[in-house]
């Protein structure tokens, strides 16, 4: 069976074509920045994290596989060194997404107290929702094995399943006999318009 990050990347594949804009919003290590620039050759991925050394490291990572950023003006990746609740302030106002990816927690290696928040995530979905093309997704890798993780999380869970099923659907995918608090993916798809 697929984990949760893997089954994260798996929802999307599904989606994303070559031309698509997609958004990675929590860059870290850069591993799903990378994995979103291999599927978008025509298109375009933006990157965020609050966290210089994530946007550093993920530079890093895009250089090692030849995906350097900023390589020319056409590079398929843009890191963004900021919240991913003020993405709208760096995307064009009329740019439409097919596809979004978070991993909600801490950096990897890092200070374990600088974590994601659940509000501003849940803005950061919001505006991503209001850009998401009709059968465009959005998957959440929620770590919560560490302080604060468990209040993201039960917000997500509050607020996901409040999304009205006739424009949403939403799963919850996670192993229930794993120790540690393993994570949680949860996937948001946005259907397409009923035709009257």
């Amino acid at each position: 069976m697929l984990n949760a990050r893997e089954f994260s990347h798996r929802l999307l594949q599904e989606v994303i074509t070559p031309a698509s804009t997609v958004i990675d919003a929590t860059a870290g290590n850069g591993h799903d920045t990378l994995f979103l620039a291999r599927l978008v050759p025509a298109g375009r991925v933006y990157a965020f994290d609050i966290q210089a050394a994530a946007i550093e490291q993920t530079r890093q990572r895009l250089a090692r596989h030849a995906l350097a950023w900023p390589a020319e003006p056409a590079a398929p990746v843009t890191l963004i060194h900021d919240s991913h609740a003020r993405l709208d302030r760096h995307l064009p106002a009329d740019e439409a997404v097919c596809a979004a990816i978070f991993n909600l927690g801490y950096l990897p290696g890092s200070n374990k107290s600088v974590i994601t928040q659940g509000e501003s995530t849940w803005r950061a979905v919001e505006s991503i929702q209001a850009r998401l093309r009709p059968g465009g997704r959005i998957a959440i890798v929620a770590y919560h094995g560490h302080d604060g993780g468990a209040d993201e999380m039960a917000l997500l869970q509050r607020r996901l399943a409040a999304l009205d099923a006739r424009q949403w659907q939403v799963l919850q995918y996670q192993f229930i006999n794993q120790p540690n608090c393993p994570p949680v993916c949860f996937g948001i798809s946005k259907k397409a318009p009923e035709r009257g």
